[in-house]
C-alpha cells in the first residue's frame, strides 16, 4: 500500500510540475550570427557582448550594439594527427578547445584559451590572455598549465572551461586514447608501442592530467595555487594535485553551479553495441555530478558503474570483471597509484537505444552536453530573465540528439526528473551554452558535418517574454490573379494570440492608386475585384490590450493565370536511365488565349526545356551540399514557387512594376555573399525603403525552404548561362549522358513553361510544369526515414549512415519499381576506424517488415584502411529482385544476429 502511495504522489507532483512548465511560445530563438567555422566553447562579457572561438584557431567577438562580429585574435593551433611515420595527416580533435573569462572581467579582462599550439610538440595548454581595446594582446600570454598528448593517433580531447564562485577554474580533458582497436569497449591495450591505445595510462592514472576535470586557483601573477578538497593532497606520491575528478573518457563540456559548487559535465562515451560477456556493456554516455572529488570509473566502468572485463589484447583472453569499490590499475602505461579511488556512478546514463530508465532521451547517436544550473539570484537587473520555475534546474543537451532537457533536482543535488527544454526548438548539433546577464540563455550550433566549417553552424540567444504578445497573423487568399469579374475569398485560418486575448480582424483593400475601396470587419471576407489592374489587401489583427499585428497580399484581377500540365506517357516515373526512351507530353489552356492542343497557343510560344543537372538528389526535398547553388532545378522550383504566390502582382521578371525587376534584384544582389539569406527573410517578413515607398507584403506562412528557392531562381537571372535547346511539346527524350556529373547528385529534369498574353491591360503571367527523374543511384544518407540509432554524418560534403546496431533500416518513399531487375548496394565494413562486423542488408517494401524482395549475401568486414577516405572503392552486392509495377515505398533493413559493434556504411543503392 505505502508503494502505491508513493507512486500517486510522485504521479501527483509530476503532472503540476508539467502544468507549470512555462508556455513555449513565450521563448523565441534569435539568430546572431552563422556561416561560423566549427564554433566550441562561448564566454558572456558583462555587457552583454559574447567571445567565442572556432577550432582552427580563432577567437571572436560578437557585439550586440551593431551586430557585427569581429575577430580579436588568431591562435596558431595544431589540428591533425599522424597516424604513422610519413603518412598523411587525419584531421584530429585537437585545436583551440576551450575558453573562459575572469569572473571579475571588468577589473581583470583576462582571457583563459586551452589549446593544441601548432609545432611538433605533442601538448595542449592552458594559457591567459589580455584583452585590450576589443583585442587579444597576444605578447600578454601567461602559460598556467602544459599537458603533454599524443598526436599519434585520435581522439578526445575534452577542453571546456568553468568557475566556481570561489575563483577556481575548472578544465576538461579527454583521456586522449583511440577507440578504434577495441570492438567498441574499454581501450586497455597494454602491449609495446601501443600506450596510445590505453586508457590507463591517461583517465585511470593518477600521475597524468588527461581524462581528468582539473582545479587550479589562478593568480594574479599568471600562476596558479591548489585549493583544497582536490582527489589528491599535494605532494601524494604518484598523483597530480591539480586533478579534482579522474576516470573520464571525454568531458567535452562541463559546468559549475555557483550556489552549490557542485561539478556538472557530460561524458561522451564508447561504442559497443551490446552487452558482451568477456568484453563488457553495451556503451552509454553520461551525464554526471561531482558533489566532491571523486573518480567516475572510466576506463574500467561505464554508466552506473557497469563493469569491463579486464581483456588481455596479447592472448585475447579475458580475465576477472573490474570491481568498482576496488579498482586496480596495473597497466604498464601507469607511472601513478595502483589502488584507485572507488568509481562513482553516472547520475544519468544512456546507449543508443531506447533507455528504459529515462525514456525522455530517445534513441540515436549520443552526445553528452553540460549545461549550466539556473538561479534567479545569479541576475540582477536582467531585463528577459528565465520564468522562477527553472529555479535550481540543470540544463543538459545532446549534441547528436538535438535536444535540451531541464533535470529539476532537490535540495541536496539528487535527481528527481527531466522534461523537455522548448521540445519543437529546432537545433544543429548545440555544442556549449551559458546564460547572459541579461537572463538569456546563448547557445553555439556547431552544424552537421563533422570538421568542417558547416552554414548552419551558428551563434544564437534564447529570449524570454513574460508579458502580453502580438497577434500572429496569417492572410490568404484562394487566388491571387483572375479575369474580371474575380472573386476572391480572403481567409485569417492560422492567425493566433498566444495569450488568449478577444481578437479584432479589419481587412483594408487598396485600389490600384493606393485609395481604400472597403473596410471589411469580417475575419474571412469575400470581396469582388469589378475592373483590371493591381490591388492591395492588408489584414490587420488588433488584441484586447491594443497590440496589433498586420499582413498585407499583393493581388492582380483582369487576367486567369494559364494552367500548364506536363507528363511522362511511359515508361519509370521515379528515374532516368541511361540510353533509355522517355515519352512525354505538354497541355497548355488560358482562359483569354485559348489552348495548346485547339492551335490558339502556338506551339513555340511554350518552352520545353531538358537536360542533366547537378542536383541534391533526396526525395524530402533537400538538395545535397556541394550542388550548384542555382542549378536549374532549382531555379525552376523557385519560379513555380513565385508563380503560386501573390509575387507576380508586384514583379515582373525584366520590367519594373509595382516593385522592382526580378532581373534588377539579382543584378544588385549578384555578388553579395548574404544575399540568399537577406532575401529570404524579406519575403517572408517583409519590409521597404530600399526600392521605394511602398512596402513588400510579409509572407509569414512560407517556409523558409520555399523563400530561399525563390530566391534562387531571382539570383539565377543574373547568371549568363546557355539557353538549353527547345522541345516540342509532344516527343521522346533518349538521356545518354550526364556531362560528367557527379552520378549520385545527378537529376534529368523535363520541364515547360507558357506566359500568356496578358489582358485588360494587365502584364503577363507565367506559370510552369515540371518532372524531375532521379539518378538510379541515391545516396543512402539521404534516405528519407532512417532508424533513430543509426548515426548520421557528413564525410566531406556527402551525407553518410553508420549503422551502429543491428535490426535497424533507412527507406526511400514513393520509389517506381517499374522494370527494375536488380538493385546493387554499394557498402563499407571498414575494421580499422569503426571494427565493423559486417551483416546482411534485406530489401522489403511497404515498411521495414513488409514482403521480402531480396537480400545480400554476408557483408564482409573490411581492412582497407581507405574505405571511408574516397581512395577506395567500397565493394558492392546485388541482389536480384522478382518483377513488380508501380510506386512503392522501399526500405533496407540492415541485419547481424551477433553483431557486436557497429555493421557497416552504406553508401549508395543502384537501381538496375
Amino acid at each position: 500500500m505505502g508503494k502505491i502511495v508513493k507512486i500517486l504522489v510522485f504521479l501527483f507532483l509530476s503532472i503540476q510540475a508539467i502544468a507549470q512548465v512555462p508556455e513555449e511560445n513565450r521563448f523565441q530563438k534569435v539568430v546572431l550570427a552563422d556561416q561560423l567555422n566549427e564554433p566550441l566553447e562561448l564566454a558572456i562579457l558583462p555587457d552583454d557582448r559574447v567571445i567565442f572561438i572556432e577550432r582552427h584557431g580563432l577567437v571572436k567577438l560578437y557585439n550586440p550594439i551593431n551586430q557585427k562580429i569581429d575577430q580579436i585574435g588568431k591562435i596558431a593551433v595544431s589540428t591533425t594527427y599522424n597516424p604513422e611515420p610519413g603518412g598523411s595527416p587525419q584531421e584530429a580533435e585537437d585545436g583551440l578547445l576551450g575558453l573562459g573569462i575572469h569572473p571579475d572581467f571588468n577589473v581583470h579582462p583576462w582571457v583563459y584559451l586551452y589549446y593544441s599550439p601548432a609545432g611538433k610538440d605533442p601538448k595542449n595548454i592552458l594559457a591567459r590572455y589580455t584583452m585590450k581595446d576589443d583585442k587579444l594582446d597576444l605578447t600578454s600570454v601567461k602559460i598556467l598549465l602544459e599537458i603533454p598528448t599524443q598526436r599519434d593517433h585520435c581522439c578526445h580531447t575534452g577542453g571546456s572551461i568553468d568557475w566556481d564562485s570561489d575563483g577556481n577554474l575548472y578544465l576538461s580533458t579527454g583521456d586522449n586514447t583511440s577507440p578504434r582497436e577495441s570492438a567498441g569497449y574499454t581501450p586497455i591495450d597494454e602491449r609495446e608501442e601501443r600506450s596510445a591505445f590505453d586508457a590507463q595510462g591517461t583517465a585511470a592514472n593518477t600521475n597524468d592530467l588527461r581524462g581528468k576535470i582539473l582545479r587550479i586557483h589562478p593568480e594574479a601573477d599568471g600562476t596558479y595555487t591548489i585549493p583544497k578538497g582536490n582527489l589528491f593532497p599535494q605532494g601524494t606520491p604518484g598523483t597530480k594535485p591539480e586533478i579534482y575528478t579522474m576516470g573520464h573518457r571525454n568531458p567535452y563540456r562541463i559546468s559549475v553551479d555557483k550556489k552549490t559548487g557542485f561539478l556538472y559535465w557530460g561524458d561522451v562515451g564508447p561504442d559497443a553495441g551490446q552487452d558482451s560477456i568477456g568484453l563488457g556493456p553495451a556503451a552509454e554516455d553520461e551525464f554526471n555530478q561531482a558533489k566532491a572529488a571523486g573518480n567516475f570509473g572510466w576506463p574500467y566502468f561505464v554508466g552506473n558503474n557497469k563493469a569491463f572485463w579486464d581483456f588481455n589484447f596479447a592472448t585475447n583472453l579475458s580475465g576477472e570483471q573490474f570491481d568498482p569499490e576496488h579498482p586496480r590499475n596495473n597497466s604498464p602505461n601507469n607511472s601513478g597509484m595502483i589502488d584507485l579511488p572507488p568509481a562513482q556512478k553516472a547520475m544519468i546514463f544512456y546507449s543508443a537505444g531506447e533507455s528504459l530508465r529515462f525514456p525522455l532521451l530517445g534513441s540515436g547517436g549520443r552526445t553528452a552536453m553540460a549545461g549550466p544550473v539556473f538561479h534567479e539570484s545569479d541576475f540582477k537587473k536582467a531585463k528577459r530573465l528565465f520564468p522562477s520555475y527553472y529555479e535550481g534546474k540543470w540544463f543538459i543537451y545532446e549534441w547528436m540528439r538535438d535536444w535540451i532537457m531541464a533535470v529539476t533536482l532537490n535540495e541536496q543535488g539528487n535527481y528527481i526528473r527531466m522534461e523537455p527544454f522548448l521540445p519543437n526548438l529546432e537545433l544543429e548539433h548545440p555544442i556549449d551554452m551559458a546564460f547572459g546577464p541579461q537572463g538569456d540563455l546563448y547557445l553555439l550550433e556547431y552544424g552537421q558535418g563533422w570538421f568542417m566549417a558547416n552554414p548552419e553552424a551558428k551563434l544564437v540567444k534564447i529570449e524570454y517574454n513574460d508579458g502580453n504578445r502580438k497577434p500572429i497573423v496569417v492572410a490568404s487568399a484562394d487566388k491571387y490573379a483572375g479575369a474580371v469579374p474575380s472573386n476572391v475569398n480572403f481567409s485569417s485560418k492560422g492567425t493566433l494570440d498566444y495569450d488568449q486575448d478577444s481578437l479584432e480582424y479589419s481587412w483594408e483593400i487598396y485600389s490600384p492608386h493606393g485609395e481604400t475601396l472597403a473596410l471589411l470587419e469580417d475575419p474571412n471576407p469575400t470581396f469582388q475585384f469589378n475592373d483590371p489592374g493591381k490591388y492591395r489587401a492588408k489584414l490587420t489583427v488588433t488584441d484586447s490590450k491594443g497590440l496589433q499585428s498586420s499582413q498585407e497580399l499583393n493581388l492582380t484581377a483582369g487576367n486567369e493565370p494559364p494552367i500548364v500540365t506536363l507528363r511522362l506517357l511511359e515508361g519509370n516515373q521515379t528515374f532516368f536511365f541511361p540510353g533509355k526512351k522517355i515519352t512525354y507530353e505538354v497541355e497548355v489552356y488560358d482562359q483569354e488565349d485559348g489552348s495548346l492542343k485547339t492551335n490558339q497557343i502556338a506551339e513555340e510560344l511554350v518552352l520545353v526545356k531538358s537536360g542533366f543537372h547537378n542536383n541534391g538528389e533526396s526525395s524530402a526535398g533537400t538538395h545535397a551540399a556541394g550542388a550548384n547553388p542555382h542549378s536549374p532545378q532549382e531555379v525552376l522550383s523557385g519560379r513555380v514557387l513565385i508563380d503560386k504566390s501573390d509575387c507576380n502582382a508586384c514583379h515582373m521578371t525584366d520590367k519594373k512594376s509595382v516593385g522592382p525587376s526580378y532581373l534588377d534584384v539579382a543584378t544588385k544582389y549578384k555578388s553579395d555573399p548574404e544575399a540568399s539569406k537577406k532575401l529570404s527573410e524579406k519575403i517572408i517578413k517583409g519590409g521597404a525603403g530600399i526600392w521605394g515607398e511602398i512596402p513588400m507584403s510579409p509572407h509569414p506562412a512560407l517556409s523558409e525552404g520555399d523563400a530561399n528557392q525563390m530566391v534562387r531562381y531571382i539570383l539565377s537571372l543574373a547568371e549568363k548561362t546557355e539557353e538549353p535547346k527547345l522541345l516540342p511539346t509532344r516527343g521522346e527524350l533518349i538521356p545518354n549522358n550526364s556531362d560528367g556529373l557527379k552520378s549520385d547528385l545527378t537529376v534529368f529534369k523535363l520541364s515547360a513553361s507558357y506566359t500568356d498574353k496578358g489582358y485588360n491591360g494587365v502584364p503577363s503571367i507565367t506559370r510552369a510544369a515540371a518532372i524531375v527523374l532521379r539518378s538510379p543511384k541515391l545516396l543512402l544518407g539521404n534516405a528519407d526515414e532512417v532508424s533513430p540509432t543509426i548515426m548520421k554524418f557528413k564525410m566531406g560534403e556527402t551525407n553518410l549512415l553508420i549503422v551502429t546496431s543491428p535490426d535497424t533500416f533507412a527507406g526511400f518513399r514513393e520509389i517506381d519499381l517499374t522494370a527494375i531487375q536488380a538493385i546493387s548496394l554499394q557498402v563499407a565494413a571498414p575494421v580499422e576506424q569503426l571494427n565493423s562486423q559486417g551483416g546482411v542488408i534485406e530489401v522489403r517494401t511497404g515498411s521495414p517488415e513488409g514482403p521480402l524482395l531480396g537480400q545480400t549475401e554476408f557483408i564482409k568486414p573490411s581492412s582497407d584502411p581507405d574505405l571511408l577516405t574516397g581512395n577506395s572503392e567500397p565493394p558492392s552486392y546485388r541482389v536480384p529482385i522478382p518483377a513488380r509495377q508501380g510506386i512503392h515505398d522501399l526500405y533496407f533493413i540492415f541485419r547481424n544476429d551477433q553483431s557486436k559493434g557497429a555493421l557497416f556504411v552504406p553508401f549508395s543503392v543502384t537501381f538496375e
